[in-house]
Parts: C-alpha cells; structure tokens; sequence
C-alpha cells in the first residue's frame, strides 16, 4: 500500500523495533517492522508464539515505547511520548479486548463497560447512558447489572467489546480474543467484530489461528521479530453467514 501523506493512515510504522534486557542479555522482539493500515481496515496478525505479533499489537496501542524506529496513531509521533501522554492516546483513541477478558471481577458488567470513561472524565449520568448502550448493541441489555462470575464467557467477552467501544474509538486492538472460547461463540465475536468494522472501526486482530485470520481482510503474518508477509485475504469468511448455517454437531467439545 502506497501513500502521499501520514493522513492517509491511522497507523504506519518505520522500521518499528524493540529490545528488552534479561539482565545484561538484550533480547530482540521486534525488528525493522514497516507497516500501513488504512482507517476502516480488518486486519489479523498471526505467527507462533514468540514471533512478535503481541509486541507489535502493545506498541500500536501505546501500552509500549518501541526500542527504535517510529509509530504513528492516526498522523501523530506515539513513539517517544511518556508514560501520561500514552495514556492520553490509549484512552481517546484506541479500544482493547484481551483473550483473559480482564473484567473486575466484583464488579457488575455495566460498571466494567463504564471504566474508560470515569478515567476520561465523563460525568456519570452520561457514562451509565454510554455503557447501557454499548451492553445492548452487543446482546447483553438484560445482563447489565450481572458480575462476571454471572456470565459466561462468551458474556465476558461481549462485555469487554462493549467496553472497549465506549469510548468511541477509531481503533479496536484484539489480542487472541477468542482463545477461551468454544468455536461458536468465536463466531459469534467475530460476527461483533465484523459489524463495529463495517461502521468504521479500524480492527487489528492477533490470533495463531487461521480460522480465525479467515474473517479478517487482510493478514500480517510475523517470525522471529519480523514482518515475513503481508496480504489481502481473498474471501473473507462472513461470520453472520457461518452462524446461519450453523449445525450442532459443529460446536467444539
């Protein structure tokens, strides 16, 4: 993908790269990694464990400063801003869902869809409204006032999607979002997915499986560190169209 301007982009990267230190041992996760992705895409990011894919996935989402080269966020220099200003960007800009879910674990679902709000400030009628909202659009209006131990996990995921959207954001970072989950109701997530990305949502993906990288759009697929491919997917799978034609026998054991 070709560019005249950073405008074009909500994320690219240069040459994107980072050290950690064990003890006196640097340890190379990330090297010379150069990338675009246009607002609206759909992109999955796979490779074995230890290839890179999260270490990439923190630094686009300002959880991480990278070692060497540069991040843009939607035009702006992420890669050298300190711990508040990254705080900032995650908090205006960018929604994140985690295969662990990452709930508060006494706490009923609405006031976990509620968090990034009280940490931007939001008044808290305004808030309750915002999360409300976010629990129906993604099936869980009746589940509002249920804690996680109350949910399955499909419903904890549902809750931590609505979370992540509850800020508006123009991107959704989604690190192995169904690996706790049956083969069903990881369809059904990526049916949610599917449909926040065809309202505009920027989605990036990280999963080792290829079922799953299916209903993305395209694929970077990481090794050793390094950005090895970068591709359309041809067809993507229609996860709306997989549950329709769903057979019992097809659920995972």
């Amino acid at each position: 993908m070709e560019g005249t301007g950073t405008d074009r982009w909500l994320i690219e990267t240069e040459r994107l790269g980072k050290e950690y230190r064990l003890g006196d041992v640097p340890l190379l996760a990330l090297c010379d990694v150069s990338v675009r992705i246009a607002p609206g895409e759909f992109v999955a990011v796979m490779g074995a464990s230890g290839s890179g894919k999260s270490t990439f996935m923190n630094l686009l989402g300002c959880l991480d400063s990278p070692s060497a080269g540069l991040c843009r966020l939607a035009g702006r220099d992420v890669s050298h801003l300190d711990a508040d200003e990254l705080a900032g960007v995650r908090n205006r800009l960018v929604g994140f869902v985690f295969q662990g879910f990452n709930l508060l674990p006494r706490t009923p679902a609405v006031e976990n869809v509620e968090l990034p709000l009280v940490y931007a400030g939001v008044p808290a009628r305004e808030r309750r409204s915002r999360a409300l909202a976010r629990l129906a659009e993604v099936g869980l209006a009746d589940r509002a006032w249920h804690q996680p131990s109350q949910l399955s996990g499909g419903q904890q995921q549902r809750v931590a999607i609505a979370r992540a959207l509850v800020n508006d954001p123009l991107l959704i970072l989604a690190d192995e979002p169904t690996g706790a989950l049956d083969s069903r109701t990881s369809v059904e997530v990526m049916a949610l997915f599917q449909a926040f990305n065809a309202r505009g949502i920027t989605v990036v993906l990280v999963t080792h499986e290829s079922d799953i990288a299916a209903f993305a759009r395209r694929t970077l697929r990481f090794r050793d560190g390094r950005l090895i491919d970068d591709r359309p997917v041809a067809a993507p799978r229609v996860a709306a169209e997989v549950l329709a034609g769903w057979r019992p026998a097809e659920v995972a054991a």
